[in-house]
């Protein structure tokens, strides 16, 4: 009987999903839910992905345009590199290219001395930045990911890095650098043709990345990826079969989850409300969650109304909390049109009272 069995596995083999990473995690970007996870809250190595953080913090804090005259500090730099040399001269956006697509490790030295004027105090921005986005279990020490001469090392977890990467892709900038599949740049010194190095990108799916590999934090990897109106995000670290396991969460959760739209601006109204029963109450946004099917039930929408009594068009005055099992996942601001008062005869007062 164990023979028979053995041979129908064979026959029709069973498919298993499993991620071969130390720890994982499947994000929705839009509402920062988990729809999946493996050891999230576990801390590691985090290689370059660091990169993500430097380059967020660049964009924000630095002119994009300013030409940068490469210093000295570019010596420091091993591993991969974009090649740039003391006294080139590059804008702060074509070194945010070399950054993302070649993981260059002289190009994030360079960005973190014009954005700080030190590596030392660039880190103690990044932890700035750590802090404020609630990644609790990260600690930074360079703007790259290679690990110090001294032990110290870039470390964060999957959550934490969702979360970053959450936070970065609602710059237009960042989203355009991090899924730039080639980049030709041109400095006073020679011409650049950079190549991302993310293979994902062949998916029509995929909106950008970033690799990272160290031989003490093996091979990490963020990557984003949108269809049908859902928005993820993945994470891997130590993962030898990255690559693979990305496309792999991505497939199961489109197959799994549907976008549903929940609220509609168009057709926002509140049954029963009578306070501000003169005036129109409105929102300014659709709003769509992922959602496995059996979710949906468990979808609640709150209304939430301020009674104020002075009162002007485009106030707001209260909000839209979307739960999911009691869990707030997105506050929607209402807001209100004061309508002028219409001038009746007793005549149009009457045919509106009868009909």
């Amino acid at each position: 009987m164990k023979k028979i069995i053995f041979i129908l596995f064979l026959l029709f083999p069973l498919k298993v999903f499993a991620i071969s990473a130390a720890s994982s995690i499947a994000m929705d970007l839009d509402t920062g839910r988990v729809l999946y996870g493996y050891n999230i809250d576990d801390k590691k190595l985090i290689a370059s992905t660091t990169k993500i953080m430097t380059a967020i913090i660049a964009i924000e804090k630095g002119n994009l345009d300013e030409e940068i005259i490469v210093s000295d500090i570019v010596y420091k730099a091993f591993g991969s590199a974009i090649y740039i040399e003391k006294g080139e001269k590059i804008t702060l956006r074509d070194l945010l290219y070399g950054l993302m697509l070649r993981s260059g490790n002289d190009a994030a030295l360079v960005i973190a001395e014009y954005i700080s004027g030190s590596v030392e105090e660039f880190a103690y921005l990044m932890n700035d930045y750590a802090a404020n986005l609630e990644m609790t279990n990260s600690k930074f020490y360079n703007p790259h990911g290679l690990e110090e001469a001294n032990g110290d090392a870039n470390t964060s977890t999957a959550l934490d890095m969702a979360k970053l990467t959450k936070y970065a892709m609602q710059n237009p900038t960042f989203r355009e650098i991090f899924k730039t599949k080639e980049k030709t740049v041109k400095t006073n010194y020679k011409t650049y043709v950079w190549h991302n190095k993310n293979k994902l990108l062949k998916y029509d799916y995929i909106t950008g990345g970033k690799t990272g590999f160290t031989k003490l934090a093996r091979r990490t990897l963020v990557s984003t990826g949108s269809k049908n109106n859902m928005n993820i995000v993945v994470v891997t670290l130590n993962d030898p079969n990255d690559f693979q396991d990305h496309e792999e969460l991505y497939n199961s959760i489109f197959k799994t989850y549907k976008s549903y739209q929940l609220i509609n601006k168009k057709k926002f109204k509140i049954k029963g409300e009578s306070y501000y029963n003169k005036d129109r109450l409105y929102v300014k946004n659709d709003f769509s969650m992922t959602l496995k099917k059996d979710e949906l039930k468990n979808v609640t929408l709150d209304i939430n109304l301020m009674k104020l009594k002075d009162y002007q068009s485009d106030d707001i005055v209260g909000y839209v909390l979307v739960k999911l099992d009691g869990n707030i996942y997105h506050k929607e601001p209402i807001y209100v049109e004061v309508l002028k008062e219409e001038k009746l005869t007793l005549w149009q007062k009457f045919k509106r009272w009868l009909f």
